[in-house]
């Protein structure tokens, strides 16, 4: 099988002379020969290794094996010395070696073995076989695509497949549907695009590369399963917190600058407040870096909480301040390298953090991403305690932690009990009234959904959760399993890479190390949640560690911006002016009655929500995409046909 080894115009020169197998030995011609069965093509940002031992398409020695892979394996080092004695010989620092040795080795269920994020293509040379495989959690993205041209692609990034043959952009109807009726993106394994699939996290696939016919055989290689807890819970913080640090250990190995998020919140404060203090361990003389997004409107700002995390360590502290002329210059910017529209403006303080620490040289940095999910710290997880209460028949425990919720947020007794209905009802009724308090109505008026090909059942699974109670799980449990593996972490996790990745910074996620998912989701509950107070184990275990104001404090926050501040006090008119051309660009999708709804917003009369957002980014996706409102179904069928005459 002849190999030809390009590089790009922007490949290092000493690339081209390094010794070794896989080096380019010229420019890349822009021409796929017609005999060729594979192309594989990779733009690195350098973490580990920056030299030329870094570059890929990387093989095996003798050329064997092929990888392109996005992510880091943090636990390379280990592995590293665990494949020695067989005989493996690594030639760089590189954990894309090690990852290559692994799959060699240990074929498919190398998987098991990693610890971190990734996304790879491995393709077996002499089997003429791909393995394709996405990170436990999702972290790292991976899409694929059947052009009707005949060939299969798979990138990191959708608009990859804007410049292949074949490429028509066309509405994914229900998936549209969900996003602008029910806020949901990242749900399922398709995409807002016609024909755009996603793998999801923990699953992978492998084929043979002739073999490939009009679907992908996807599997799911990794099934969360928490490890069931029983001691106490102090001793539960002890556990909790070494882990902790030893997955913010392993995810400070860096051969470039790295640094931290800093919301001044519980989660992101607790991972500044470790790595600083092992950075000290280690000797470092210098400061860590934060970065962090606050506001000109009292009300959005967290710097007070940010500034006392700052001065309880060596911290070298900047902060952007997001505003809403600077969002309008950056948003169509933001939304081509989000590939799909967002929800909320809070995606553009996350941007400004980024862009900020690339402005600093720093490389990498440190997010407090999952730990919400996983560790009950949305307030709605409240309503599932009362719940399952409830359903226990723990009265005393139900009355005690409403009233104790009253006590520390300032939630009613009236509301605690409408939050505990709303979980004792089936799963389809309340699919039904979330479409109303998302949307206004399960089918408002201002989306028509016969462009979307989409039939509206009060029914229909509009979340496509499993959040419904068995005897062996509770309603809390099911929620969070809900939130990380299907509704809101994926969502979170898609905006955090591209982000990033759009001002070349790589984050980690040191709550979403595999070991502290399963520990975490394994404890019994009141360890998470209990008399009003969340997270209570991560808490506990940062006794000692966090200041007394942060780790005490029960407002939860984040990367917000005044978003509704910027609607009604600053220039409404320029959001009427956005909607009216979100209108025009959805080609008749939305309709003209979201101008009324503005206005009741703007005078009161309904109350603010992102359904403005949704319909601007929404109306600016498919214009920036050039997205065509054709029926999903009809023109999906149309590709299978040409595919098979192409076939």
């Amino acid at each position: 099988m002849q190999v030809s080894i390009f590089g790009g115009e922007d490949t290092p020169v000493q690339t081209f002379k390094a010794d070794m197998p896989y080096a380019p030995n010229g420019l890349d011609p822009g021409i796929i020969p017609e005999d060729a069965i594979l192309a594989l093509g990779h733009r690195r940002l350098s973490i580990i290794e920056p030299t030329p031992a870094g570059h890929q398409p990387m093989c095996s020695p003798e050329q064997r094996y092929w990888i392109v892979y996005d992510g880091e394996i943090y636990n390379y080092q280990e592995l590293h010395l665990e494949l020695e004695p067989y005989g493996y010989q690594f030639t760089s620092n590189t954990d894309a070696e090690v990852l290559l040795a692994a799959y060699a080795h240990w074929g498919r269920d190398c998987l098991h073995r990693l610890n971190g994020m990734w996304a790879f293509i491995i393709y077996d040379a002499q089997e003429q076989k791909l393995f394709i495989a996405r990170d436990r959690f999702g972290v790292k993205p991976l899409y694929y695509w059947f052009s009707p041209e005949g060939f299969l692609a798979i990138a990191s990034e959708i608009k990859a497949f804007t410049v292949l043959p074949g490429w028509k952009p066309q509405i994914n109807g229900p998936r549209v549907y969900d996003y602008l009726v029910s806020n949901l993106l990242d749900h399922t394994s398709e995409t807002l695009f016609a024909g755009v699939h996603q793998l999801r996290g923990g699953e992978a696939a492998e084929f043979r590369v002739g073999d490939i016919g009009t679907t992908l055989p996807v599997y799911r290689w990794y099934h969360l399963k928490p490890q069931q807890f029983s001691g106490t819970f102090d001793e539960a913080a002890t556990e909790f917190k070494q882990l902790l640090q030893d997955s913010v250990r392993l995810r400070l190995r860096s051969d470039v600058p790295g640094g931290s998020c800093l919301s001044g919140g519980l989660d992101s404060s607790s991972i500044v407040c470790l790595a600083s203090d092992l950075l000290g361990e280690e000797q470092n003389d210098g400061f860590l870096k934060t970065f962090s997004a606050c506001s000109d409107v009292k009300q959005y700002d967290e710097q007070e909480y940010i500034d006392e995390v700052v001065k309880s360590r060596q911290i070298e502290a900047y902060y952007t301040y997001p505003s809403f002329e600077k969002l309008l210059q950056q948003l169509d910017d933001i939304i081509w390298h989000q590939d799909e529209p967002f929800k909320t403006t809070s995606i553009y303080a996350q941007w400004l953090v980024f862009q900020l620490a690339a402005d600093h040289g720093v490389k990498v940095l440190l997010d407090g991403q999952g730990a919400d999910e996983q560790l009950c710290g949305y307030q709605w997880f409240f309503g599932c305690r009362y719940a399952d209460h409830f359903h226990s028949m723990e009265w005393v425990r139900l009355w005690r932690d409403i009233k104790a919720v009253k006590s520390w947020h300032g939630v009613s007794e009236l509301q605690s009990l409408t939050m505990m209905g709303y979980y004792l009802l089936p799963s389809s009724i309340r699919q039904v009234m979330k479409a109303h308090a998302t949307a206004g109505r399960a089918k408002p008026s201002w989306i028509n959904t016969d462009l979307l090909s989409v039939c509206y059942s009060p029914v229909r699974q509009i979340d496509e959760s499993s959040s419904t109670r068995s005897e062996t799980i509770t309603i809390t449990q099911s929620i969070a399993l809900d939130q990380m593996l299907r509704i809101s972490l994926p969502t979170l996790l898609h905006w955090q890479d591209r982000n990033s990745m759009a001002h070349s910074v790589e984050t980690r996620t040191p709550f979403l190390d595999y070991r502290m998912v399963e520990y975490i989701m394994g404890l019994p509950e009141e360890y998470r949640i209990d008399g009003g107070v969340t997270k209570r184990v991560l808490r506990e275990a940062m006794k000692g560690i966090l200041p007394e104001k942060i780790r005490i404090r029960m407002d939860k926050m984040g990367f917000y911006t005044a978003e509704e501040h910027w609607l009604r006090h600053e220039n409404p008119e320029i959001f009427r002016q956005l909607l009216q051309e979100a209108v025009l660009d959805s080609k008749g999708i939305l309709k003209r009655d979201v101008l009324g709804k503005l206005d009741r917003m703007l005078s009161g009369e309904e109350p603010s929500s992102t359904l403005i957002w949704r319909w601007i980014v929404f109306g600016r996706w498919m214009r920036i995409f050039n997205v065509q409102a054709v029926s999903a179904g009809i023109e999906l069928s149309n590709q299978l046909e040409r595919w098979e005459k192409v076939r």
